[in-house]
């Protein structure tokens, strides 16, 4: 499954919520962040939990900026987390021990 790390920039927010540097990590459901920051990103989260490369300057990216609609007093950077493959185990080689995959 695709992860999301969401990074906090800067932050002036003025409910004292978030603190630069902080950060959280989206898989399925969304994290504790105030509505207005969280409904201004959340088509770039739920793009690149689905696969999608997003536009990045000249270029796409598997990530994104975003300020807070509440006068940019708090910035955000989202990134895919690199997809890490879950061992499985094979069929048992010739001496009775199983191999294992990814």
């Amino acid at each position: 499954m695709r992860k999301v790390k969401l990074t906090i920039t800067k932050s002036n927010c003025r409910c004292g919520y978030f603190k630069t540097g902080q950060e959280f990590i989206v898989e399925d459901l969304c994290p504790p962040l105030c509505h207005e920051l969280w409904n201004s990103i959340y088509p770039s989260v739920y793009a690149l939990l689905n696969g999608g490369i997003l536009d990045s300057g000249h270029g796409k990216a598997k990530m994104f900026d975003a300020k807070c609609p509440d006068g940019e007093r708090v910035c955000i950077h989202g990134e895919v987390m690199e997809d890490r493959p879950i061992p499985t185990c094979r069929k048992d080689n010739a001496e009775g021990k199983a191999e294992s995959e990814g």
